[in-house]
Parts: C-alpha cells; sequence; structure tokens
C-alpha cells in the first residue's frame, strides 16, 4: 500500500533497534516538538477553539467549508459534476446550512467513484494510500495527505486534557498493536518519542494481564489509552483475582469501540478513576470528546462540519432524539468527504453544554459499527475483534469478510472475494493476520458469495458459536 514520505512513515517503517536508538537519542526533547511545527499551531488554536462562543465558531466553520467544498469543485470530477447538478457555487456559501442542498454520499459511492474524487494525483509523494480496517464488513479504500496526522494528533491530545492528560505523560496502549515478546516474555515495546508503552491485545492471558499491570505500576504517573473491550478484560482480571489496579493510573481513555454504560461503571470502580471516550473515523469526518463532567460528546466544530440526519434525511434538532452522523471533513485535502454517511446513530442533546459552557453540538449514546466482538485464543483469553482491523492493502481485493468460530483458537475467516482475487490474496491474509495473532490463533480462509446479515439487519463481524461458559462473549452486547 502507497505510503507518503513523511516523517511519521519513515520512523513506522524504520527497523525496531533504530527506532530505539533514535527515540532514545531523542527523548529529552519535549514531544510538542518532535511533533513538529503544524501539530504545534494547532494545538495552540485549539486552546482557545474549544471555548469559542457559538458565532464565532461558526465563522471559522464557514471559512472550513467553502474551503475544502472549492477544492472538490474546482479539483474533482466527481464533485465538480455532483455540485453542477444541482446548481451548487461553494464561493456563494453564505451559511454552513446551505450543504443540505447536496446529496449525501456513501462507502459505496467511495469505492465506485474513488479515482474521480482525489484532488491531486495519488501517487504525490505527499499523499498515503489509507484502509479503514473494515469495521463495517468490508474495508474502505481512499487517499489522504501525509499532513493529516499531526493536525489529528492535535485535536486527540486535546480532546485527552480534559481527563487530565498532559503531553509527555507515559500512555499505556492495549489498542492492537503487533508487539512481540522481549527477553523476559512481557509483551511490551517502548515508544521513547511519545512516552507510549504498548502491550500486547492478542495476548490477554491472565498471565500476561498480571505482568502488564505489574510493569504498568512502574512506569510513573499515567493513562491507558484502550479499546472498550481490552480495559474491560483488565478490570475482569483484576476482581476476579483479586489484585488491585496500580495507583499511578490517572485516568483511562477508550476509543474505536461502543462504550457500555455497565462496563464504564465497573472499570470505573476497579481503577478508581475517570473512564473518558472520544469518537471519530479514519475518514477523518467528526471528532468528538467527552465533556469533563459528563458522558456526553462535544462534537469539534472547526474538525469538520456535523450533521444529524433522521430516516427521511431531515436535521434532528429535538432532544432525545436519534439520527445518522453525517460529517464533511476539513482536514483531508486529498480526497475530500463531503455530506459523508457514516452509519453510525446518535441521541441529540444540545447545543451547549451548562456543565462547561462549551457551545458545541453534545450528543450520547453512539452506536453503530464499533462493536466488542472477540475471538477466543486457545489458552481462553479474548482477542477484540477491533483489534484485528488492518489499515493496509491485506483486504485490497476483498468485498466483504466474517470470522466465524466454533472453539477456542481456530477460526474461519469468510471471504467474499473482489474483482482480481486469488491465491496470493490468501497468502496475504493469512500472512498479515498471522503476524498479529502469533499463533495464539490458527486462521483458515473460506470463500463464500455472501455474509448474511442479522435479524435486525445489521453486520456481524464475529459469528461466535462457541457456547456460554466456553470463553465467549454474546455478539453484540458488552464484555
Amino acid at each position: 500500500m502507497k505510503k507518503a514520505i513523511s516523517r511519521k512513515n519513515i520512523l513506522q517503517s524504520a527497523p525496531a533497534f533504530l527506532k530505539q536508538t533514535v527515540g532514545r537519542l531523542l527523548e529529552p526533547v519535549p514531544v510538542q516538538w518532535l511533533l513538529g511545527r503544524t501539530f504545534r499551531e494547532h494545538r495552540e488554536r485549539l486552546r482557545s477553539a474549544q471555548w469559542w462562543k457559538a458565532e464565532e465558531a461558526r465563522k471559522h466553520q464557514l471559512a472550513g467549508l467553502r474551503a475544502i467544498l472549492a477544492l472538490a469543485y474546482e479539483r474533482t470530477i466527481f464533485y465538480r459534476r455532483q455540485f453542477d447538478a444541482v446548481g451548487f457555487q461553494p464561493h456563494g456559501l453564505q451559511s454552513p446550512e446551505q450543504i443540505r442542498s447536496l446529496p449525501t454520499v456513501d462507502r459505496n459511492v467511495i469505492t465506485e467513484n474513488l479515482a474521480d474524487m482525489c484532488t491531486k494525483s495519488v501517487s504525490a509523494r505527499d499523499v498515503d494510500q489509507i484502509s479503514t480496517g473494515g469495521t463495517s464488513g468490508s474495508p474502505l479504500y481512499f487517499y489522504a495527505n501525509a499532513s493529516r496526522s499531526a493536525v489529528e494528533y492535535a485535536y486527540l491530545t486535546s480532546s485527552w486534557a480534559r481527563a487530565g492528560y498532559k503531553l509527555g505523560m507515559p500512555m499505556a496502549v492495549l489498542r492492537g498493536r503487533v508487539v512481540r515478546a522481549d527477553r523476559d516474555g512481557l509483551y511490551h515495546e517502548y515508544d521513547p518519542l511519545l512516552r507510549h508503552h504498548h502491550y500486547s491485545s492478542f495476548h490477554m492471558s491472565d498471565e500476561n494481564m498480571g505482568r502488564y499491570i505489574e510493569h504498568i505500576a512502574t512506569i510513573g504517573p499515567c493513562y491507558l489509552h484502550v479499546y472498550p473491550s481490552t480495559v474491560a478484560a483488565l478490570a475482569r482480571f483484576l476482581r476476579r483475582t483479586g489484585r488491585q489496579a496500580p495507583a499511578n493510573v490517572r485516568g483511562i481513555i477508550a476509543e474505536s469501540e461502543i462504550v457500555y454504560p455497565e462496563q464504564r461503571q465497573m472499570v470505573e470502580e476497579v481503577f478508581g478513576c475517570r473512564y473518558f471516550s472520544c469518537y471519530g473515523h479514519t475518514e477523518k469526518i467528526v471528532l468528538a470528546a467527552e465533556c469533563e463532567h459528563a458522558t456526553d460528546y462535544h462534537v469539534w466544530p472547526i474538525y469538520g462540519y456535523f450533521e444529524l440526519l433522521d430516516e427521511d434525511g431531515q436535521p434532528v434538532t429535538t432532544p432525545g432524539r436519534r439520527g445518522e452522523i453525517v460529517g464533511t471533513g476539513f482536514i483531508n485535502t486529498v480526497m475530500p468527504f463531503i455530506r459523508y454517511r457514516t452509519g453510525d446513530w446518535a441521541t441529540y442533546v444540545a447545543d451547549r453544554c451548562e456543565a462547561c459552557g462549551r457551545e458545541q453540538p453534545i450528543i450520547r449514546d453512539i452506536r453503530g459499527h464499533r462493536t466488542q466482538e472477540v475471538l477466543i485464543a486457545a489458552d481462553g483469553s479474548e482477542i477484540p475483534w477491533t483489534a484485528l482491523n488492518m489499515h493496509d492493502d491485506t483486504f485490497v481485493r476483498v468485498r466483504q469478510f466474517q470470522f466465524m468460530q466454533k472453539m477456542r483458537g481456530k477460526a474461519v475467516l469468510r471471504v467474499v472475494p473482489g474483482k482480481g482475487f486469488g491465491e496470493h490474496d490468501i497468502d496475504r491474509i493469512q500472512r498479515n493476520l498471522g503476524r498479529k495473532l502469533d499463533s495464539q490463533l490458527m486462521l483458515s480462509v473460506e470463500l463464500i458469495e455472501s455474509i448474511p446479515l442479522s435479524t435486525t439487519g445489521k453486520v456481524i463481524y464475529v459469528d461466535q458459536r462457541i457456547p456460554q461458559g466456553g470463553s465467549a462473549a454474546v455478539p453484540g452486547r458488552p464484555v
């Protein structure tokens, strides 16, 4: 998969020993300087932007919309055709709401029109090819500018600050990264540049979780950066074994999956600190972060243009009503996502938070394709399905896929092949997933014509058939 020539990509592709050597040399340098000027400028702007009054935010939002819409109209075949069909002129935009005259797009539209939606050559040195990882049943491939990462991280760290996080604090991370065992058998890898301690989400046995907890206790005041399912597994382990949570954990930042209220309560009770969540997308469409004083999500108004639409495509403005999250992103300037339907639904709360005073759209109870389904390893431990997301070319010629499991330690990956799919694709899938699974789970590939939806029309990512009591989670329920 094509990667831009960027600081982040060069570092990520470097050999492990070189990364560690360079990282140790640069460790004394403040993180904000290592992340570059773009990061520093955006983070400084966000300090005040989150407190802007609604009218000030709308002014900047309108400028962001005009810029991305004009870019899309002037440089892409697809959007010029769309805009002309409805007589839309981006330079004449007078209010954000006027964008509603444009049709929405979804992942099928993106897939069918990919080549005509880009504003520049995808072979340019500063363009990345990206995959969403397949959390909607099939991966979505698109292109983005390499500079997006610094901007995104500025928003994320500004959001995490609401939970008390300070840039440069250590983080204990359990989010699907492939981590090999060190000389002592601990599945741990340290990133000295960001001060991140990565632990393996694919080796969550009681023995390994016990070692993770012991190691986390040694890294100083820190935050956990996790999937909701991985921190729930840690909390259940601590409760089951009667062990105490590390006293140095100051907070928990959970992302990428549905957050269940009962899980949140259990985790907070076990760890004795705040459980904080953010909501976002690989496509860089909408970003929302919980308030310091509540579990409602505040939508960042200058990250992109946020809409909440009901089943008839009309804006949801009544508190308590639900709608689909639709967004127009400002960060990706290579392939604009304009009025993109995310497939996620949320409840509208208000446009101003009485607790903190921020004048931003507020939503809660986000539900969609970010599930907490799990696979069961040979030792009975749980492997979060989210950890198997592949943001590369693993599934480039796959229309849909689904894991099916009948016994622990073994699973079948059902694949609906796309155009040009062959034996080399099967080999690549098994090789790439095998690197993550590390013999924890034996995986075979089965080609099928279609994957059925659930009785409620939902995509099922893990068809889990291990009987209850066999360490498996019930699909779609908190674990």
